[in-house]
């Protein structure tokens, strides 16, 4: 049978990839953004997620293409998946960041609960880690970066994101659904893979995300993998592909930029620092998108 997702913030880079990922998996998909998905498989429901009224309405909304469809009926909703936000800071002033993403959130998994879906994906982010928008650079406590990781940002998009897994676990604990956070690494969309030979010119430039990234099209498998696996509660995935987005051995990485930072377990040869194992273990998820299948090294 059809799974029906809501997906909010599906217009968006990281967005329009997952549900076209979602769609070629057999799902239905509503888009709920402020601005339409140019996809002729999906409708967008033009939503602003921190009116809290148009949530509510939007999740139990007719999920059809058309309005001279045969029934407009609203359809029971197997799962809602909520990558809609600011993405990050330095696009509106801080406090505007953190209450968009909050209040978003907390509207989407608030509506969703008491309407009764039983499962809710959020879009976390690999800068709650700390590393990404801090002032200056620092190192972190240890590596690899781990769902465990003791994570202690400064900025206000960092925040909002430990705010938002916060009150998914609220919700996860009152209502007794599933409501996993997936801290996304640095999204790459496939034309990005021309981008890789500057990177490894300035193997520095990505030190902040620790090299990190996730092809757009493995996070759809990762997000399908959280809306199929059930019966976790709240729970916290790194979203990464297998191998850093350097050319280097991620140990020369660590040396050379990370010199003082220890390392809890070994590393494969040019392992993401991080961790998706949890992905992998718990979800089953398996890369098809390495970049070394599309960019050339020397």
């Amino acid at each position: 049978m059809t799974k029906r997702i809501m997906f909010t913030g599906g217009s968006g880079k990281a967005g329009k990839h997952v549900v076209q990922y979602l769609l070629d998996n057999g799902y239905q998909v509503l888009n709920l953004d402020t601005k339409p998905l140019d996809n002729p498989k999906v409708r967008t429901l033009i939503t602003d997620i921190t009116d809290s009224g148009q949530v509510f309405n939007a999740l139990s909304s007719y999920m059809g293409l058309h309005e001279f469809d045969p029934s407009l009926r609203p359809q029971p909703v197997d799962a809602v998946v909520h990558f809609a936000a600011v993405p990050r800071i330095l696009i509106t002033p801080d406090n505007e960041v953190y209450r968009i993403n909050t209040m978003g959130t907390y509207n989407v998994i608030e509506a969703a609960a008491k309407l009764g879906i039983k499962k809710v994906i959020i879009a976390s982010s690999e800068t709650t880690y700390g590393l990404v928008f801090a002032n200056e650079p620092r190192a972190p406590v240890h590596f690899p970066l781990e769902e465990d990781y003791p994570v202690d940002p400064m900025d206000s998009y960092a925040l909002s994101k430990i705010c938002n897994e916060a009150t998914a676990k609220a919700f996860a604990l009152r209502f007794g659904i599933d409501v996993y956070a997936l801290r996304i690494g640095n999204v790459i969309e496939p034309h990005e893979y021309d981008l890789f030979p500057g990177w490894f010119a300035d193997p520095g430039f990505r030190k902040r995300i620790t090299w990190s990234y996730i092809d757009a099209r493995d996070l759809g498998q990762i997000t399908r993998l959280a809306v199929e696996k059930d019966g976790l509660g709240f729970q916290i995935f790194n979203a990464a592909n297998d191998h850093t987005s350097s050319d280097l051995p991620t140990r020369d990485l660590i040396d050379r930029f990370y010199p003082q930072t220890p390392v809890t377990r070994e590393l494969g040869e040019f392992e993401t620092l991080l961790s998706n194992r949890k992905a992998k273990e718990v979800l089953g998820f398996k890369e098809e998108h390495n970049w070394r299948q599309y960019v050339q090294t020397s």
